[in-house]
């Protein structure tokens, strides 16, 4: 019944255009498993998934469909991500493959591999409607705009490929904006820039698609005008809280505050460089390790052989004896300051999972019910998990949807 509710509330909202109609909230959507819907908004896939290689039901990654449904985590943003590299045709044109490889992947996956299992949400009403059949939820994110080259028309490209929220940057500038890790290997020189024009024309192509835009690896620049161009609600799909950890990747007050008043969504990360401050030590013991038993370009620990793979546990395991990575404990401290700084209704959750993402009790989607219970012994309520762990970001979604309509609507 509460589904039910949750769907003919997007269903309304769509079709009357009510400006006010989105600042509600609508009823909290239990999970299949009668806790919260819970929703990751980032979490990294290789290119060769959804093949033999890599089957998305057990492959040796952090996330799986296995994995998804036994620690219950019911939706899940798979992310079409690339590498940025010069910014010439060759680089473009390899940006463009990769991402339509991964597009590909993510629709084999749903679509011929496993239909049962996973469905892909092209609205915020899908999300609901898929999780009561009792399916997993898959919807799409891209993370860098470099894919796109520079051609905004490939955004309508990726809209009809299921994409529902793009990242503006990766590591290293592009054509659309600065980035919060600028790259002097790629020409970047120092600057205060933010969103590019072409940026900003991408911007109001994102919000007449319906496309949310995101804003995390972007500068802090280029998050605050990203907010003032968009005419619609923005997210930080994978950022922490700066003012615990002054990591460049994260989000100042400043930002924070200017979300808040935008009306989007921090999507706090359980990364552990972004929750913790680490010695250069750590990081340094890390890279030899990887070097060591060969963790070069795309070759991943499933790929190991067996000696290899035991050598590496055995590694990491002392790294983490020396030096502990951070825990579900400091993901809720980030979690906890966001709210008391800008409220309940603009804070999430994202793992970034494969990407570099997990810690001490949330290290895959196996362990997701953990952080569940580390916000229940915080004390935050049922319903105040739920906004944290699927409703604010779904409201968001929802928003950009009926701005899109609107702009429509009004050509």
């Amino acid at each position: 019944m509460m589904r039910v509710a949750t769907r003919a509330f997007a269903t309304m909202c769509l079709v009357t255009l009510a400006s006010g109609c989105a600042n509600e909230s609508p009823p909290s959507v239990p999970s299949p498993a009668g806790g919260p819907l819970t929703l990751d908004t980032h979490i990294d896939i290789p290119l060769d998934y959804a093949t033999a290689t890599t089957d998305p039901l057990n492959a040796d990654l952090k996330v799986n469909l296995t994995k998804m449904a036994a620690g219950g985590l019911d939706v899940g943003f798979f992310i079409v991500y690339v590498e940025q590299t010069a910014r010439t045709a060759e680089g473009y044109a390899k940006a463009a493959n990769e991402a339509e490889t991964k597009f590909a992947a993510i629709h084999r996956m749903t679509e011929q591999l496993y239909p049962q299992r996973i469905e892909i949400a092209y609205t915020a009403a899908d999300v609901p409607r898929i999780a009561a059949a009792g399916k997993l939820v898959a919807a799409i994110g891209v993370e860098n705009s470099y894919s796109l080259g520079p051609k905004l028309e490939n955004l309508d490209r990726f809209y009809e490929l299921g994409a529902r929220y793009v990242g503006l940057v990766h590591n290293g500038d592009n054509d659309l904006a600065r980035s919060a890790q600028p790259s002097a290997a790629l020409g970047d020189a120092e600057s205060s820039a933010g969103v590019s024009p072409l940026g900003a024309e991408a911007i109001a192509r994102l919000n007449r698609l319906g496309i949310m835009v995101d804003v995390s690896h972007g500068s802090k620049q280029t998050a605050l005008d990203a907010m003032r161009l968009s005419a619609a609600p923005v997210i930080a799909s994978h950022s922490a809280i700066a003012s615990i950890n002054a990591h460049a990747r994260n989000l100042d007050d400043e930002t924070l505050l200017a979300l808040r008043a935008n009306g989007g969504v921090v999507q706090v990360v359980a990364f552990d460089g972004y929750l913790k401050s680490q010695p250069a030590e750590r990081a340094a013991a890390t890279r030899e390790l990887r070097q060591r038993v060969g963790l070069t370009g795309d070759t991943r620990l499933s790929m190991l052989p067996a000696e290899q793979r035991a050598t590496y546990d055995a590694g990491l395991s002392e790294i983490d004896t020396r030096w502990p990575p951070a825990t579900v404990v400091d993901l809720v401290d980030h979690i906890d300051y966001a709210v008391r700084l800008i409220g309940i209704e603009h804070v999430g959750i994202s793992s970034d999972f494969d990407g570099g993402g997990g810690i001490t009790g949330w290290n895959d989607a196996a362990e997701t019910a953990n952080v569940t219970a580390e916000l229940e012994k915080r004390g935050y309520s049922r319903e105040d998990i739920g906004k944290i762990w699927s409703g604010n970001l779904l409201r968001v979604w929802r928003e950009v949807e009926l701005k899109a309509a609107q702009l429509k609507a009004a050509r």
